[in-house]
């Protein structure tokens, strides 16, 4: 979450004019995250989250958000919900940008991820899997292996400003990659984006899902991939296999992994890293002027990835 469109009092006021949510008590900016604006409104009948839609969100793709948030919820994931004007509709307009006003989670996101953090993860992500499966719309994966080249060609003639001889250590793990992605897993629904700043918990249990701005359709077992990533390394950069362990185990408690999928994750685990690494690289050397928020250094990814790389098989992540 972030924010880089300010909303005045008067802009606010005119935007849930359409809307029958109460009192205004508070209002003001979230600044985390590097993806759109997003502001928590409390009135008094509750707690909000607007978000206007910033460039990198596809107008066209904000349908298949919305309506996954409402179709999950109403499956039981704890996620936000859109909140609908007297009109009907859950998508407007604000200062120019689409906008939406989603249910407010409680909840706070690990700043120290813990083994049992990664257990509740894992089955709160194959809920989710399991859940989205009769979900009717589809989004493509704009962020998978044949998007990531465009994100590279972006980004090459400055990555040296972050590593030297890094566009071609990527360029290089790239071509790997391409020349080895899988064709065939099984496919759904994923959320492709799930940091443990997107995940709440109340104590040591799972409280909600949020920031399906990155859902999409694409393997499943890809989202495990990129948990593993967000979840299992230690910030000195150590590999941590007793939480990928209980991440993987309870995953498959509630969905179980073919052994195609499983001999695939240590590819799609280099994937995933290069496909943040990529994001985070463009956004380091792009950064909005007026931002709220500083990116996430991409060096973090490069050491991810070279662990990767080094892996033999599907084991070294605690998986039998």
């Amino acid at each position: 979450m972030a924010v880089y469109t300010d909303v005045t009092d008067e802009d606010l006021e005119a935007f849930l004019w359409a809307y029958e949510l109460g009192e205004v008590l508070s209002f003001h900016g979230i600044a985390e995250g590097v993806e759109n604006s997003n502001f928590l409104l409390k009135t008094d009948r509750g707690s909000y989250i607007l978000t206007l839609y910033e460039k990198r969100v596809a107008r066209e793709d904000l349908p298949f958000f919305l309506g996954l948030m409402e179709h999950l919820a109403v499956r039981g994931i704890r996620c936000p919900t859109p909140i609908h004007a007297r009109d009907g509709t859950a998508l407007r307009e604000l200062k120019g940008r689409p906008a939406a006003i989603v249910t407010f989670l409680e909840g706070l996101w690990p700043r120290r991820v813990m083994p049992e953090h990664c257990a509740e993860l894992g089955t709160a992500l194959a809920e989710l899997h399991l859940a989205g499966a009769d979900f009717q719309m589809a989004r493509k994966n704009a962020l998978t292996i044949d998007g990531w080249r465009p994100l590279l060609d972006a980004s090459a003639t400055r990555a040296h400003e972050v590593k030297p001889g890094l566009a071609q250590a990527l360029g290089r793990e790239l071509a790997h990659l391409e020349a080895n992605w899988p064709s065939a897993l099984p496919r759904g629904v994923i959320h492709a984006d799930l940091f443990p700043d997107n995940v709440f918990f109340r104590g040591d249990r799972l409280s909600g899902l949020i920031d399906f701005y990155f859902a999409c359709i694409d393997y499943l077992v890809y989202d495990v991939a990129v948990c593993l990533n967000a979840w299992c390394f230690e910030t000195d950069g150590a590999f941590n296999v007793t939480k990928a362990r209980l991440l993987v185990a309870n995953y498959r408690k509630r969905r179980q992994l073919s052994t195609e999928e499983v001999e695939a994750l240590p590819l799609l685990a280099r994937g995933a890293a290069l496909r943040f690494l990529l994001t985070r690289l463009y956004d380091w050397l792009n950064q909005p002027a007026g931002a709220l928020v500083k990116p996430k250094n991409p060096l973090e990814y490069v050491q991810k990835l070279r662990f990767h790389q080094g892996v033999k098989g599907p084991g070294a992540y605690g998986i039998q």
